[in-house]
This record gives structure tokens, sequence and C-alpha cells, in this order.
């Protein structure tokens, strides 16, 4: 078995190969039948290193599997186009992908489908052909957040939310959650501003928020990096403490937020059984086992709520996974 990961960033690539396995499926002649399978991510966000790790657990454990993990530079859907194109290229006979704009990549991903075995992960295309879908129920990660914003503000108040892309599926099931929890109460979202996932742009959008709407109750990110750019932002403009900062996922600086009660919550999901999943499926699947795939075609893996409480277990716990 072989795990080819290439991070496509700027003008450089890197990869790595494992080599080992000896046993695997059989054609009638009596050959081994190895498939070649595809994870690709919607962005290089440090999020998708842990999905990683999941791709590499399934990996090892099969034999049969030979499997490339690849992160457009840029989170874009031309740039995740190219990927998928040179995959279809290779004659994958598998691939899980996370679309940077599903509604926008119907054909794409209905032309992958006709050529090989597709799934979604992470974020869904539910008009599209593909599989199955492996990953988050994002409106109801979104009602968690929904509940833990009313925690924090019990009298209501001005939110805004911070994005990549409003039109991305995740995203918009996440917001849909936080919308209809917060129904009927006093908190209002006053804005949704996006940054087509540039860094820079995510942290200047918090900043100006933070300036043009000073009575602003509670910053949101929904994406990964987004816990990140809210809280340097909150902490260069010394207004940590005075603005509640709710946000997905579990990178790093989101983490250290949450320990040191700067971040009030962030909801997690498991991207590592994003990618062990999805590579199980897809063997499974092509191995003959047609159950691999519910009927709902629709396999969720639970979020879970990280507060200052939880957030030392949860650090210990993500270090095992990272090692």
């Amino acid at each position: 078995m072989a795990l080819v990961g290439l991070a496509l960033a700027g003008c450089g690539s890197s990869s790595s190969t494992t080599e080992g396995g000896t046993s695997g499926t059989t054609t009638n002649s009596g050959e081994k039948k190895n498939f070649k399978l595809a994870f690709v991510t919607n962005n290089s966000s440090a999020f998708w290193k842990i999905a990683e790790k999941g791709v590499q657990k399934a990996d090892e454990e099969l034999a049969n599997v030979e499997v490339e993990f690849r992160m457009p530079g840029e989170g874009t859907a031309a740039a995740q186009k190219t990927v998928v194109d040179d995959m279809l290229a290779k004659g994958i006979d598998g691939m899980a992908i996370s679309p940077v704009d599903p509604a926008n990549q119907t054909d794409l991903l209905n032309e992958a489908a006709k050529k090989t075995l597709l799934l979604t992960q992470d974020s869904d295309a539910p008009n599209s052909e593909r599989a199955c879908y492996i990953g988050t129920d994002n409106k109801a990660a979104g009602k968690q957040l929904g509940e833990e914003l009313k925690k924090a503000l019990p009298d209501g108040g001005k939110v805004m939310i911070f994005v990549g892309k409003l039109d991305a599926q995740n995203a918009q099931d996440r917001i849909a959650g936080i919308e209809e929890a917060i129904a009927g109460t006093k908190i209002q979202i006053v804005d949704k501003r996006t940054d087509d996932t540039d860094r820079v742009r995510a942290k200047s959008n918090v900043s100006d928020a933070l300036v043009k709407t000073p009575d602003i109750k509670a910053l949101v990110g929904i994406w990964s990096y987004n816990g990140p750019a809210i809280l340097s932002a909150v902490e260069d403009a010394k207004k940590t403490g005075q603005v509640k900062i709710l946000c997905f996922d579990e990178e790093d600086e989101t983490l250290r937020g949450v320990e040191e009660g700067k971040i009030d919550v962030t909801i997690v999901q498991q991207p590592y059984k994003f990618g062990y999943e999805s590579v199980k499926t897809m063997e499974k699947y092509l191995s003959g086992d047609k159950s691999a795939i519910p009927d709902s075609k629709m396999n969720i893996i639970p979020t879970l709520v990280i507060t200052k409480g939880e957030v030392a277990k949860f650090k210990e716990d993500l270090a095992k996974l990272r090692a």
C-alpha cells in the first residue's frame, strides 16, 4: 500500500510514500486488485492535517489501496478543478472531496461521478451525483453554536459572522442552524463577511467590524481559520473580554483562546474520522460491499462542544492524533 501526501502551496509541493502490506482483493485470475483513491480538501488549513492522519491510518490498515491526499494551495473552485482533473487523468477508482462551491460545481462533480466513485466529505453537494456524504451535520453544528451564543448573550445584542464563502454548503448550513437556534431572541446578526479563505482579509474584516460597529457583542467564526483571525484582531484592538467569540474547529490559536478564556466556545468536528471513514468506505464499496454506503447516503460524524472546562482533555486527545 502507499500514501502520497501532496500539498500544493505556491510553486512547490511535498510528497511522501509509505510501502507495506501484501494482502488485498483479487480478480478471477488471482491478481491482486489495488484501488487508487484520492482525498481532496477545499483549502490548505491546518484542519486538514488531522484528516490526513485519518487517511494515513486507513491506508495502513488496507493493503489494497493507494491514496493521494491533495490540498489545493488556494481555496477556489478553479484550483480544486485542477486537482480533480489531475486525479481523473490518473484513472483513480474513488475520490472523496470537500467542494469549495457545491452549487456551482455540480457539472464538475457529476462528470467526476461518471468516471469514479465520488464521495463528498466535510461539505456536501446534495444536488450532485455523489454516492455518499461523510462528515458533520453542519446545520446541527450551527444549532449547537447558536445555543452557546444564547448562553453568552442572555440579554441579546449585535452579532457578526465571518466565513470564507457564503455559497459553500457547510457555511450555509451552519449559519442556518445558528439562525434557527437564536430565532425569537434579542440576538441580531447584523452582517456576514466573507474573506475567500484569505487569512489577512479574514483578520482585517474583524478589525474593521470592531471599529465600525463598536457596540458589537459577539463575533462568530464559521471556518477553521476564522477563530484565530477573530482572536488576533480582538487582541490587537485590546478588546479581549469585551466581546464574545464563538467559532468552529480546533486550530491551535483557537484552543489557546479557549484555554485562556478569550474564546467562549468552539464547536469541533472530527476530521480524523472524515479521512478514515472516507478511505474505508471507498475500499469496501469498490470491493463489492455495497452496504458501505447507507440508504440515506449520509454518514454523519457528530460534533463536540469545547469550552474552557473541556479544552485540556481535548488538547491531550488531539496531540495523540497529530503525533
